[in-house]
């Protein structure tokens, strides 16, 4: 019988009756806290000065502005910032743990290089940039880069990189940031990138948005939700969630209504069929088209033939929606459509760029000269590139893991890893260049994707480096001179100070840049309502499996970037993982339909492959739908991630979305057969 660490925390608050009653308990307690205090990842501190230095976290997708706490120069916690604006002295789970990641044996600490027998030796750094210098040369624009930064000018740094190269394969993981700008800056004609203000809304409808656990700016959404609802006090803001269960973010919400992913778009124009009635208009060219293609094709009787929700849902979702002063529609997902239905919502309801609704916010300007703009970025499909047969001659990926997080095979002649951990992609890599943990480098934050205003935060190395790694962007500015295509600086911190002068920041060498914060909203230039596309786009598109796939993110988990942190599995709930099988949910109806009952194991078949689980009867899961969490099933990393679960990712059915052409997996469905 395994004795893992739930286990043993099972065993202590069991315990807990006998230890008023003999002293042996109290010296085990005492043997297992100096044990626990000896971890190897554990800094061991030294005297001298502490201090609290604030600095940007990339653990999490979209970043926490955190204070560093050291000793010496040492760091041992990570705190909220209480200064800054996004943070506002909170933390993500992820980003607490931003100390034990730093020192933790899974810690990528020399380059390495993969030999005949598939195993990987340490080389120099002189060695590792002399055999990538060479490929690179030798590959001409046959190159990819993959980027998990999403809000980053690193970025600038790496898409000038491979434009230098004579390639224009830069690509950032998918997400709702992709899905939006694909929608706002390319469907519609907008400009600038979506923001939802939340902290002023009365109503905000969650249209599969996990904001208080994935979606967005999660530390700044649960501010928002926490103001809103003062103690002893009625709520400002009512927060509907529409999706297909009951999740952390829609247990706390103030409704739920039921809503299979593949239809979010149709049931968004079912509630603005109902407004339409209700002679509510947009300020838009197409306006006319738009209300045509509503009324004739998504009246809610046929919304709720195709997607199984009821029209009277969709009536009372538009009634708040018309009562509220200040009503915002939050959309979510990889589908360009459903994000284009959701902005043409908010246009209906007259909220964009107005208090509590949606806002269009400025881009900073670039300062790397070749770079490409985000929404530039945005355009590129790393999924779509793959499945088209994409195999560059090398391909570079930087703080990312697109081996275990795309649903689809990533291949190429070369493959370099830069990264801070070892993880799938690096342990298939040809190249490993240890990357420098968040708070050993120079780095920034550029506005996440959600909020409502323009925000940017650089920071400065808070503590001494563990090991011989170095930041990404300066590996790749190192890279361009040496390939002869040099991007006319030579560390990366000299692009950051360009960013705060152009910006109207200024730098300080000890601390980085302020938070900078403005309410300037990106100029339109007449944005439509996207009839013409909607009207093929929106139409649900499942897979041929017989229950639906819902796929849900816990940042105590994991996302597609990072793994299970250290100090994460005592938190992990027995409905996500039990031993070391994951657990999916499903309701009673669709146990019984499939043959199953609460802790039945169950395989999953769909996408490229199969994934075996543990079921739990839960009943806030939408009928014919099972639920199941991203993070698990990582093949490589330490002992609180590797072997846990199965890889929810390689189960996705990825299609591409009539009309826009992106790739989608929100239709994605699964054979359950019982084992």
């Amino acid at each position: 019988m395994g004795f893992d660490r739930r286990a043993f925390i099972q065993l202590i608050t069991g315990g807990t009756v006998g230890i008023l009653f003999t002293p042996v308990v109290w010296k085990l307690l005492d043997d297992v806290s100096i044990w626990t205090q000896n971890w190897p990842w554990i800094p061991t501190l030294k005297y001298g000065e502490k201090t609290d230095r604030p600095t940007v976290s990339k653990i999490c997708n979209s970043g926490c502005a955190v204070n560093v706490r050291t000793v010496a120069g040492k760091a041992f916690g990570t705190e909220g910032n209480p200064e800054n604006p996004l943070s506002r002295g909170g933390i993500c789970p992820m980003c607490s743990n931003g100390v034990q990641l730093m020192r933790s044996p899974n810690r990528i600490k020399t380059p390495m290089v993969k030999g005949a027998d598939g195993s990987h030796k340490a080389v120099s750094w002189d060695e590792a940039m002399d055999a990538l210098t060479g490929k690179l040369q030798a590959a001409g624009s046959s190159v990819g880069f993959i980027s998990g930064d999403l809000t980053g000018t690193a970025n600038e740094v790496y898409s000038a990189f491979v434009k230098g190269a004579g390639s224009d394969d830069f690509f950032k993981l998918p997400g709702s940031n992709q899905a939006a700008s694909r929608a706002w800056n390319g469907l519609m004609g907008g400009n600038g990138q979506i923001g939802y203000d939340l902290p002023n809304a009365d109503l905000a409808l969650l249209v599969g948005a996990d904001a208080f656990e994935s979606w967005g700016p999660t530390v700044w959404n649960q501010k928002a939700f926490s103001d809103a609802r003062p103690m002893g006090e009625k709520p400002s803001c009512k927060y509907v969630f529409a999706g297909p269960s009951q999740q952390n973010t829609a247990s706390v919400c103030d409704e739920w209504i039921p809503l299979a992913p593949e239809g979010e778009a149709a049931f968004m124009l079912g509630v603005a069929h109902s407004l339409l009635q209700t002679g509510m208009t947009a300020d838009a060219s197409d306006f006319n088209a738009f209300k045509t293609m509503v009324m004739k094709d998504f009246n809610p009787s046929k919304v709720e033939a195709a997607i199984k929700v009821p029209a009277a849902s969709m009536a009372s979702a538009a009634k708040q929606l018309r009562a509220a002063s200040r009503p915002v529609v939050i959309p979510s997902g990889n589908s360009v459509a459903a994000h284009a239905a959701a902005f043409a919502l908010n246009m209906l309801l007259g909220n964009l760029n107005r208090k509590g609704g949606m806002t269009t916010v400025a881009e900073f300007p670039l300062v790397v000269e070749g770079a490409m703009t985000p929404a530039e970025t945005y355009e590129k499909d790393v999924v779509s590139w793959f499945a088209k047969g994409a195999n560059p001659d090398v391909l570079i990926t930087a703080d990312c893991n697109p081996v275990y997080s795309l649903p689809v095979e990533v291949k190429a002649g070369f493959m370099v890893a830069i990264a801070t951990e070892m993880n799938e992609t690096a342990a298939a890599a040809d190249l490993i260049l240890p990357a420098a943990h968040p708070y050993e480098r120079f780095d920034d934050l550029q506005t996440p994707y959600g909020v409502s205003s323009a925000v940017y935060t650089a920071s400065v190395p808070v503590t001494d480096p563990a090991f011989d790694s170095m930041a990404p962007a300066d590996i790749v500015l190192k890279l361009a001179d040496a390939a002869g295509s040099g991007l006319g600086v030579e560390s990366f911190s000299e692009v950051l100070m360009a960013k705060a002068e152009m910006i109207g920041a200024e730098w300080d060498d000890y601390f980085g840049v302020p938070s900078f914060e403005t309410e300037a909203v990106a100029e339109q230039n007449g944005p439509s309502l996207a009839a013409r596309t909607l009207a093929k786009a929106a139409a649900p598109v499942r897979g041929t499996g017989a229950v639906a796939l819902a796929p849900y993110t816990m940042l105590t988990v994991g996302t597609d970037r990072q793994a299970t942190t250290p100090n994460a599995p005592c938190v992990v709930s027995r409905n996500q993982i039990i031993g070391d099988t994951m657990v999916v949910m499903m309701n009673s109806a669709t146990a019984r339909k499939i043959g199953v009952g609460e802790g039945s194991k169950v395989k999953m078949a769909g996408g490229t492959g199969s994934a075996e689980a543990l079921v739990h009867i839960y009943e806030g899961v939408l009928p014919g739908v099972v639920a199941a969490p991203f993070g698990f099933g990582h093949t490589v990393g330490d002992e609180f991630s590797k072997g846990k679960g199965d890889n929810v990712y390689k189960i996705l059915t990825v299609t591409s979305e009539a009309a826009t052409g992106a790739s989608v997996w929100n239709g994605s469905t699964v054979n359950v057969t019982k084992l």
